[in-house]
């Protein structure tokens, strides 16, 4: 087989859509565990990207290849830069976004032009999705945090649609809509009732239950925000992260750098 040829993993959805479409790919094997695909057609490169990227979304894994394959048809992908904005405050609530790459955050302003940071997306995750329950124009802000952030998008009427005739899809998105007013609701009450440094201890615990990994007793985050983007998720200032953060790590509860935390032990951090 020829070098220049242009080959991908694909999983089961992929595959069964190839072949099934009636696309005769030059050769289908097993590649660590998984089937390849391969051809030496740049469009078709492009078109079955898109699905592998949908393929990675929380909320779509496990649907029927027949549903599959109506959200690939309705989907469009956009790529956005560092710094760009994905939509605005006031701006109509008529779109759904799935995140492929990169991460994104939702926020607002305040009065007095501070930043308010109300969640990270990470990829395989959607946002935006509150026009499906009714809101007429988004009243927060989403904005890439990496070069190269790619997501794909779904109208809100499509979406409903889907959703009508998909009720276990229905089901789980109710649930993330429940999740996200629930972190809300709980961050709104730690901002009342908590003091900065225990909003601060708080977020660090949450990410470790998020996204930690454990080593023997010791935990290990990896997340690649600032201090001020912290700050922005606490409604704390940078110097205040800045301040706790060391106070914990002199105290050995904790160590960190610019990507990572390492909690050495998590009964501590308090």
């Amino acid at each position: 087989m020829s070098t220049n040829f242009t080959t991908w993993a694909v999983g089961p959805q992929i595959y069964s859509f190839l072949t099934s479409s009636g696309i005769k790919p030059l050769a289908i094997r097993t590649f660590v565990g998984k089937p390849c695909f391969y051809s030496t057609n740049s469009s078709t490169v492009k078109q079955y990207s898109k699905l592998w990227h949908l393929e990675k979304i929380h909320l779509l894994k496990d649907l029927p290849d027949n549903q599959f394959k109506k959200i690939e048809a309705m989907t469009t992908m956009k790529t956005k830069e560092k710094g760009s904005f994905i939509y605005f405050p006031k701006e109509p609530s008529k779109v759904v976004f799935f995140l492929k790459s990169g991460r994104v955050k939702i926020g607002a302003n305040s009065k007095d032009g501070k930043e308010i940071i109300k969640a990270i997306i990470y990829p395989g995750d959607m946002f935006g999705e509150m026009g499906l329950v009714g809101q007429d124009t988004r009243s927060d802000f989403a904005i890439a945090m990496d070069d190269q952030v790619r997501i794909c998008t779904l109208g809100v009427n499509e979406a409903i649609d889907l959703m009508k005739n998909n009720p276990e899809l229905a089901l789980k998105l109710t649930y993330k809509i429940g999740d996200r007013l629930k972190n809300a609701e709980r961050k709104f009450e730690s901002l009342i009732f908590k003091d900065a440094r225990t909003r601060i201890v708080e977020f660090v615990r949450q990410m470790a239950e998020d996204m930690g990994k454990n080593y023997s007793d010791e935990i290990l985050i990896h997340h690649s925000l600032t201090h001020q983007e912290i700050a922005s998720l606490t409604a704390t200032s940078r110097q205040t992260v800045t301040t706790i953060l060391n106070q914990l790590k002199e105290s050995k509860v904790i160590n960190f750098d610019r990507k990572t935390i390492l909690i050495h032990d998590l009964r501590k951090l308090k």
